[in-house]
């Protein structure tokens, strides 16, 4: 079973998904990131992989993205990272917590989507986000190679979003459903506490799928109130915050972390 079947199993509230930058702050600080964040109190890890222009991200992640870019971070080295992680216990084997790597397309087609497809099986990778993936495209050309690679795909979802469209992507979605608190970028968003009518219609829907809650969660008050109406959240722009100018990683993810659910 897919690790995000089996977290998602075993735990229906307060999922706390954290968002990471591959290759920051320094080049090989994903591991030691990942394993923080594993011993910490984490039950997903999202790792973004750098990309020059990425439409989804704020301020602080496209700088995170830019430096991760400078110290030499790619998907081939991604992978080589993640492969030593998940051969060294307790990450090894089917055990450790599920890995999600977010991006864009181009990156990934210029490496080549059926070898990005294989290799992040081979690495342990339980799941992908691609904002910038049409939901027809994914559907009718690459659906399949997910799944042939027990890849979960996670679509976003808005305020914005019709009713109609959520259910097809529910329908189309495997591992969770990201719901994008506002229609905006990570990091600069409405209040939290004030989408409780589209937190509470995705509630009633119904759907499938868990939801979790990204873009403005930054503390405990923000996870607690869009933990409310659905499973969890996600935090990226204030975790790669505290991590800017970290002398322990370990340490300041372990604060952060007891900050939000402690």
């Amino acid at each position: 079973m897919n690790r995000l079947d089996k977290l998602f199993a075993a735990k229906k509230q307060n999922v706390l998904n954290l968002y990471c930058t591959a290759g920051y702050p320094q080049l090989n600080s994903t591991i030691e990131v990942i394993t923080a964040l594993q011993n910490n109190g984490a039950d997903i890890i999202e790792i973004g992989m750098p990309y020059s222009d990425p439409l989804a991200d704020g301020e602080v992640i496209q700088q995170s993205s830019a430096v991760a870019l400078q110290n030499g971070m790619t998907i081939e080295v991604l992978f080589n990272q993640l492969r030593n992680l998940r051969n060294t216990p307790p990450a090894g084997g089917n055990g450790g917590i599920p890995i999600i790597l977010m991006g864009y397309m181009n990156p990934i087609l210029q490496f080549g989507i059926e070898k990005f497809c294989a290799a992040a099986k081979e690495t342990g990778v339980d799941g992908i986000i691609l904002p910038d993936l049409p939901m027809y495209e994914f559907e009718t050309l690459y659906k399949p190679l997910f799944e042939k690679n027990d890849l979960k795909f996670i679509f976003l979802v808005t305020p914005e979003t019709s009713e109609e469209r959520i259910k097809k992507i529910d329908a189309l979605c495997s591992g969770f459903i990201y719901a994008v608190s506002s229609s905006s970028t990570t990091g600069k968003n409405k209040a939290i506490e004030g989408q409780e009518e589209y937190f509470k219609k995705l509630q009633h829907m119904n759907l499938k799928n868990p939801v979790l809650v990204g873009f403005g969660i930054k503390d405990k008050a923000t996870f607690t109130a869009a933990c409310k109406y659905t499973n969890g959240a996600i935090i990226g722009t204030a975790y790669i915050k505290a991590l800017e100018n970290t002398g322990n990683i370990s340490q300041t993810t372990k604060e952060f972390i007891n900050s939000i659910i402690g």
